[in-house]
This record gives C-alpha cells, sequence and structure tokens, in this order.
C-alpha cells in the first residue's frame, strides 16, 4: 500500500459523489487506501456551521492515519480539507472547486505552507467565481489549473484525473 487518502464531498453530496468516487477508484487501483468520509449531518446545520465539525471530523480521520494522508476535496470539501492543514500533519492538497470563503463563516481559506497543493477551478464556475481562488493561488504561488467548466466540474473528470495521477505519482 502506498499511503492514505481522505475524499471530502461537496456539501449537497456525499461519499458517493461522482468526482469522489472516480478519484478514490483511481487511487485505489495504483495501491492507496482511501477513506470517504460522510458529512451529511454536519452539513444539515448550514453553510457556516457545517465547517467546525467537518474540520473536526477530517481531524479525527488524520490522527488515525499510520503516516500524514493526502487530502481531495470537492467545494465545502476542499475549504475544509485545507483549514484541517493548519491543525494536522497532511502529506499534500488536491483541492477542486475551492471557496475561498464560506458565507457567514468567520475563517477565509487557508492552508499550511509548504504542503504540495494543486487546485482545480471552472472559469465558469457559478457558486465559487474564479477571480477569488486566482487571488488566493496567486498570494501563495500554488498551481491552479483552470478548465472550462462549471462548479461541478464533470466535464473535466478526464483532466481532473491525470492531474491527480502526476500528483499521486509524485507522492509514490
Amino acid at each position: 500500500m502506498r499511503g492514505q487518502i481522505i475524499l471530502s464531498h461537496g456539501s449537497d453530496s456525499g461519499p458517493g459523489a461522482t468526482k469522489i468516487s472516480a478519484l478514490a477508484a483511481r487511487a485505489e487501483a495504483r495501491g492507496w487506501r482511501t477513506e470517504r468520509p460522510d458529512f451529511g449531518a454536519d452539513d444539515a446545520s448550514g453553510y457556516a456551521s457545517a465547517v467546525t465539525p467537518r474540520v473536526a471530523r477530517l481531524r479525527a480521520a488524520i490522527a488515525a492515519c499510520d503516516a500524514p494522508p493526502v487530502l481531495v476535496g470537492s467545494s465545502m470539501g476542499a475549504f475544509a480539507s485545507a483549514l484541517v492543514s493548519l491543525e494536522a500533519p497532511v502529506a499534500a492538497l488536491f483541492l477542486l472547486a475551492t471557496p475561498p470563503a464560506i458565507p457567514a463563516c468567520p475563517q477565509a481559506l487557508d492552508l499550511r505552507a509548504g504542503v504540495p497543493t494543486l487546485m482545480v477551478h471552472g472559469w465558469r464556475d457559478e457558486l465559487c467565481p474564479v477571480a477569488g481562488v486566482q487571488a488566493f493561488a496567486e498570494r501563495r504561488r500554488l498551481p491552479l489549473l483552470l478548465l472550462d467548466d462549471d462548479h461541478r466540474l464533470l466535464a473535466s473528470m478526464d483532466a481532473i484525473a491525470a492531474q491527480f495521477d502526476v500528483l499521486l505519482g509524485a507522492l509514490a
């Protein structure tokens, strides 16, 4: 086994979400262990109220790992994955359709400096306008792949999977 990957779904989704499931299957085929927490109960309280319990749930999952895991997240899952990297050791971050802020949440997007990170975002993201994530990536000099897609990024699964393979290959 290569290591552990924790994949976090978006707020209107679940652990069986299309992107998360496809990336989990891809990682497992390459010898990685995967975990997909279900944040449905956390999300029921609303966007801003879901951040703290999501981060706590991820922190507990990381504590149960033998080594720092790779965190993969989509939308709210990306936001929480980035924030937990401030508190817990992670091997890398793969962040999809990441909101730079959550309305009414006091904490803006942040992550631990030095953690290998790749952000993927859609030019036509209707929920998280591209300018905010571009500014975040620019301030931190993070790689940002912009695709001709919307928030769900479903038309870009081949490109996303190829970038995920590159990240996993670099970590193997």
